[in-house]
């Protein structure tokens, strides 16, 4: 039988708990003073909440309210058949930060999760008062980019085959395909044999396959179509607090090239590091070193 929603709530020196937004069921982990400054920790494509285990207790011991959610259709949170545009999984985090009794929040995003940290400050600014974004530009610059069908469209060609129905869901279920993504796409020796593991599980939950690839067959679709054209000129205006842009030196799912230029959709301050030696998955590769820049950046 494939695991139940249970097995993604692993034990450690955090809390588990759901938290309701915009008529949604969210899982979080969740450490420090439920009173402290809120830092939404936002994590990527093929992970869930997991992925933060290092920055979660590190902005605990800061004085931080870390909270560390598992996004719409991932892990123990509700998965609808509907919603996995990027503007309305970007409101999905600013309803997060008003239901978890905050003002605002320090967001920091992986991957999808950087992305939609993107999108929220631009989208949503009064809920957010400084962004960190790992392992991915400026969606713009990402669309410009992929669309130039260069270097980085070479390396974003495992999305097309994600458009093919049923196929990739059973691949990421039973086909190793997790593993072999983070391997081609991480610095050396990673992933871990549990990291590995405790991904596949938590995408062999019932529906969360599916639900973590609509995140890219609507980014697709949002190319062309006139809701997605309105959805990037919206995001024109650009950030406006400052930003925190890590990024691996080895990743080969997201280039050096694309992220660059992302500051120009900084208002605020845009400060880039490139971390050597690691790649995809920098905060899990190398967290001693990327959540230093984090709580710097957070003013710890």
């Amino acid at each position: 039988m494939p695991p139940d929603e249970s097995s993604v709530l692993v034990e450690g020196p955090w809390r588990h708990r759901d938290v309701t937004a915009g008529g949604l069921r969210f899982h979080v982990a969740e450490a420090g003073p439920a009173d402290g400054p809120l830092v939404l920790l936002l994590h990527g494509f093929p992970e869930f909440w997991w992925s933060w285990r290092h920055q979660l207790t590190a902005f605990a011991e800061a004085g931080f309210h870390a909270v560390a959610p598992d996004l719409r259709g991932y892990g123990a949170t509700d998965k609808p058949p509907r919603g996995y545009d990027a503007y309305t999984l970007s409101a999905d985090v600013a309803g997060l930060v008003r239901a978890l009794g905050a003002r605002d929040a320090h967001l920091v995003g992986h991957d999808w999760g950087g992305y939609l940290a993107w999108a929220t400050a631009t989208l949503h600014p009064r809920v957010v008062n400084r962004l960190s974004v790992l392992a991915i530009p400026h969606p713009t610059r990402m669309r410009q980019e992929v669309l130039k069908a260069g270097a980085q469209a070479r390396a974003s060609s495992y999305i097309s085959g994600f458009q093919v129905p049923r196929v990739p869901e059973r691949r990421l279920v039973t086909g190793g395909l997790v593993g072999e993504l983070m391997r081609r796409w991480a610095g050396p020796g990673f992933p871990d044999l549990e990291t590995e593991a405790r991904c596949t599980e938590a995408l062999q939950i019932p529906a969360a396959a599916h639900c973590a690839l609509e995140y890219y067959r609507w980014s697709v679709r949002s190319l062309t179509r006139p809701s997605g054209l309105r959805y990037y000129r919206l995001l024109e205006p650009g950030v406006q607090v400052p930003v925190l842009h890590l990024h691996g030196a080895l990743d080969a799912c997201i280039l050096r090239s694309t992220v660059e230029g992302s500051e120009q959709w900084a208002r605020a301050g845009y400060a880039l590091q490139v971390v050597d030696g690691v790649g995809h998955f920098l905060h899990e590769e190398a967290p001693d070193r990327v959540t230093a820049a984090l709580l710097a950046h957070a003013g710890a």
